[in-house]
């Protein structure tokens, strides 16, 4: 069988032909100018950060857009860079095909915030500080006492565990840690404070606390106590 069959001589050139189109249209997109930028916020959390401002980041170092082809942006770089914005979590930066720079970003999500002597921050899903907003202020849970004396996990699990349920989301305002680690949480409508303990058995207590509630709100001897105790993960015990 011979090799060069009009047949393989054929696949060849239409291998070239896709191979040289390619390269002329990669060639020609390249040469595109860029027309105009675009911010385009994903997620629930869109609140905290406005266009405007992760645009800066977009023409920080590129003025004049319009005079600008798309091979000449580092588009890694400028993802970096409004990465590297605290109220972000992720971003993505491309040019779309009729030569729009586009971001896409999706804003951090606060489930706390920390008031002490240093000052307020917001702690997000994964335990760690975010700034405040100037934009926008939320309400989660105030932390208080030393930041420092719980693992950050710990912390966000906690978190987290509170801003995925309706119940304790409206109920607990406030969480104190202790040099220790152990947690005291205050209701939003009771003054009885909640000792939680350590970030153990978490999702066992706070089922115990949200089934004590509910079967004694009923009662009407809420207002009587001073603390609900949840250090014990198979019982709540109150102390008038």
């Amino acid at each position: 069988m011979k090799f060069l069959t009009w047949v393989n001589i054929r696949l060849f050139l239409m291998v070239i032909a896709v191979i040289s189109l390619f390269s002329f249209t990669s060639y020609q997109n390249g040469k595109r100018k860029i027309k105009k930028t675009e911010v385009v916020f994903v997620g629930d959390n869109t609140l905290f950060l406005k266009s405007e401002m992760v645009n800066k980041l977009l023409i920080e170092k590129n003025k004049d857009l319009k005079t600008i082809n798309k091979e000449g942006l580092d588009l890694k770089k400028l993802e970096v860079k409004i990465n590297k914005q605290r109220l972000i979590e992720k971003a993505d930066v491309f040019v779309s095909v009729d030569g729009v720079l586009k971001a896409v970003v999706k804003q951090k999500n606060p489930l706390g915030r920390v008031f002490n002597e240093k000052g307020s921050f917001y702690v997000d899903c994964e335990g760690n500080a975010m700034p405040l907003s100037d934009n926008f202020t939320t309400r989660v849970p105030l932390l208080t006492g030393d930041i420092n004396a719980i693992k950050k996990a710990d912390l966000a699990l906690v978190l987290k565990t509170i801003s995925g349920d309706n119940f304790l989301k409206k109920n607990i305002i406030g969480i104190k840690i202790l040099p220790n680690g152990s947690l005291i949480m205050a209701n939003r409508n009771y003054d009885f404070e909640i000792d939680f303990g350590l970030v153990v058995n978490t999702k066992k207590k706070f089922n115990n606390y949200k089934a004590f509630f509910q079967m004694a709100v009923l009662d009407t001897v809420l207002a009587k106590y001073k603390k609900i105790n949840l250090k014990f993960a198979n019982q709540v015990v109150c102390v008038k």
